[in-house]
């Protein structure tokens, strides 16, 4: 499907890698100029020579995005080098393990700067450009907003502040055809997951037990699959979709788990 795309300036943070990474394929290959916002140049460069031997665009921004002014500088060097954005895909965050019993007041505030903060910043940043262009944003989220996990008190009020964030701004925008949606994942395997697995005795026999508990084919969520849906949602395709929290997850939160 073509999702014309083409030449469209989308925002990714956390672009370099995991699901960002995905994302930032999936628009290249559609012909959308996707920049890649992260704090390793070395990684986000790397992903635009894959796509370069690809003969595909990618551009890129180094920000530390817990730092909020590095939040505005992204936005003015996008605009510095485009004068446009058509696109923002909040996609940057890691689930830290900040929990309730073993958490503090510092590292709980660092958990909602790492996962939230910088999801109203850009934004907020990016919406001047984004009403003249009645663009879109697409908020990438999580399962513990709503499942709970058990040790990652910052992470989870992160995600659901992301969930609200969607609707609330789908609301405010409305005036200027600017559709908020997100993208809400499981169990993708990641980098970050792949490091978090890592940390078990037997990392394989726990990975079954939770591929084992997705009802869908009992397998992990693609990150070309999450991608696939936020190109959608970027797109004239999804015209008459906002405010909505679409699962990409093989049935994990909404079917019964037992199946």
């Amino acid at each position: 499907m073509d999702l014309q795309l083409e030449n469209k300036i989308i925002i990714v943070s956390g672009g370099a890698k995991g699901i960002g990474e995905g994302i930032v394929k999936v628009l290249a290959r559609e012909k959308a100029i996707p920049v890649i916002v992260g704090r390793n140049a070395t990684d986000n460069q790397e992903l635009i020579n894959i796509l370069a031997s690809e003969n595909l665009t990618a551009h890129h921004v180094v920000a530390e995005l817990t730092e909020p002014e590095e939040c505005r500088k992204v936005i003015d060097e996008v605009m510095t080098k485009f004068n446009r954005i058509n696109g923002l895909v909040n996609n940057a965050g890691e689930n830290d393990g900040t929990g309730l019993e073993h958490g503090s007041y510092e590292t709980f505030m660092q958990s909602l700067h790492k996962n939230l903060v910088h999801y109203y910043l850009l934004a907020q940043y990016a919406l001047p450009a984004l009403k003249l262009s009645r663009g879109n944003i697409v908020n990438i989220g999580s399962k513990t907003a709503e499942t709970g996990q058990g040790g990652t008190s910052g992470y989870a009020a992160a995600n659901g502040g992301r969930n609200a964030l969607t609707r609330e701004w789908a609301v405010e925008l409305l005036p200027y055809r600017i559709r908020v949606n997100a993208v809400i994942a499981s169990e993708a395997y990641t980098p970050l997951y792949e490091k978090w697995i890592n940390t078990f005795d037997d990392p394989q026999a726990k990975l079954k037990t939770i591929t084992d508990k997705i009802p869908f084919e009992k397998r992990m969520t693609k990150t070309e699959e999450i991608a696939n849906m936020v190109a959608f949602l970027l797109s004239d395709k999804s015209s008459h979709t906002t405010g909505q929290l679409i699962h990409v997850d093989g049935g994990y939160v909404h079917l019964d788990r037992a199946l």
